[in-house]
């Protein structure tokens, strides 16, 4: 077995200007990987804690110079010599560390190595990277004709995500054709409609930080009006050709014990906000709910997943946060139906890993989701196909830092034909 060599960070920019962390990590028999760490603006309160630096002189205190440091002097001085082992490197890095939230190294430090290791060991061993994965993940070989994931493209951005006025975050579309590359040609034929769409309401055409049109609209449910106009503008008919998705992100809605969207001006109660999401079921073909009650609001989901589960996938993010504890906890009272994934939240490959197996096991739909604040590293790309993800989320079909995502499993569909 290869040995660790070197591992060297550095600080990089992601999609939205801010520092994080590319790794390069290197082993005994000349094998390289290379991994950059995204970065959450609406982030779950139990995530596990990037480092950054505080020093208001850089970056606005963003910089992650001590997390580079973590890497390069203490990470690198442990695991110099060591046995290249995807889940004993992961489990050495959680105990370096010492704490639940990775608070000390940085959950940042720790999964740029964690990824970066990956990579090397799937060069070391002569895989496609999806290859490799779905070997330590206990996922059978991938063959010509398994599927790859859905797009769960993002087309409008609201929330912590765009500077507008639209409570809910995110507002996607789910291509329901066969092949891949037939999912993202619809996708983008759709977003070029809604460009357009836009353009005739005079509605802003700026971009939110996922690559979605962060227009100012009168309420929440114009996103999905024009949504379903740009749909048939563009020749499709939703609901056999298109679903639609809303992460609501209602932890940021949330003040207890009432959901207060304040751009338009309405307070409701979990059981007014699950009517009120009956009511836009009825109206939109919505097939998926992210987030529609807030990360500690167990009552609520609990209620939402009784009324609708039987409807549609209720995904939780901020609830889970790639968390295997917090989704045995959701598993045991019986809440959603699907968790969002994404390694950043969790720390390491090993840990993510877990939770993915964890939630495979209870039937729970896995959708492995891109970071608002993102560089061009597709690696969840490979991981959404090794893992046998139903969706993969990464933005709109727009901007390198997505596309490179999107492209990553264009790549993939030639290859296993």
């Amino acid at each position: 077995m290869a040995e660790i060599t070197k591992i060297h960070a550095r600080e990089i920019l992601d999609s939205r200007g801010n520092p994080t962390l590319e790794v390069d990590l290197f082993l005994s028999d000349g094998a390289h990987g290379r991994a950059s760490v995204p970065a959450g603006a609406s982030k779950g309160v139990f995530e596990a804690i990037e480092l950054r630096d505080g020093d208001m002189k850089r970056f606005h205190g963003l910089g992650v110079l001590k997390a580079v440091a973590n890497v390069n002097d203490i990470i690198n001085q442990k695991l110099k010599g060591q046995k290249a082992h995807q889940e004993e490197i992961d489990r050495l890095l959680i105990m370096l560390d010492g704490t639940a939230e990775k608070r000390n190294l940085g959950s940042n430090a720790i999964l740029g190595v964690s990824l970066a290791l990956c990579k090397a060991l799937a060069e070391s061993h002569k895989l496609p990277l999806y290859q490799y994965i779905a070997q330590i993940a206990g996922e059978k070989e991938k063959k010509q004709g398994d599927p790859l994931p859905t797009p769960f493209l993002v087309l409008i951005n609201g929330g912590a995500h765009a500077k507008n006025n639209l409570d809910f975050q995110e507002f996607l579309i789910i291509p329901t054709s066969l092949t891949f590359a037939e999912q993202m040609r619809i996708a983008v034929e759709i977003f070029q409609s809604l460009t357009t769409v836009l353009i005739e309401k005079a509605y802003s055409l700026a971009l939110g930080d996922e690559g979605g049109y962060g227009p100012d609209l009168p309420e929440n449910e114009e996103a999905l009006k024009v949504l379903l106009e740009a749909i048939e503008r563009a020749g499709y008919i939703p609901e056999r050709d298109i679903v639609l998705g809303m992460d609501v992100a209602a932890t940021a809605l949330w003040r207890p014990p009432k959901y207060v969207f304040e751009n338009e001006k309405r307070t409701y109660s979990v059981g007014e906000l699950i009517e009120f999401y009956q009511k836009l079921v009825k109206l939109y073909p919505i097939k998926i709910l992210e987030d529609p009650v807030a990360e500690e609001d167990w009552d609520g989901w609990h209620k939402i997943t009784t009324q609708l589960g039987e409807k549609l996938l209720l995904v939780g993010d901020d609830v889970f946060v790639t968390n295997k504890q917090r989704l045995q906890k959701g598993i045991e009272l019986g809440v959603a139906n699907a968790l969002i994934i994404k390694p950043n939240q969790i720390g390491t490959l090993t840990e993510t890993l877990e939770t993915i197996k964890t939630a495979k096991e209870a039937g729970y739909k896995i959708i492995v989701s891109h970071r608002s604040g993102e560089t061009n590293d597709a690696f969840i790309s490979d991981l959404a196909f090794a893992v046998g993800a139903s969706y993969i989320k990464a933005g709109a079909p727009e901007r390198g830092e997505r596309i490179a995502k999107y492209n990553r499993l264009l790549e993939i569909q030639e290859e296993i034909g």
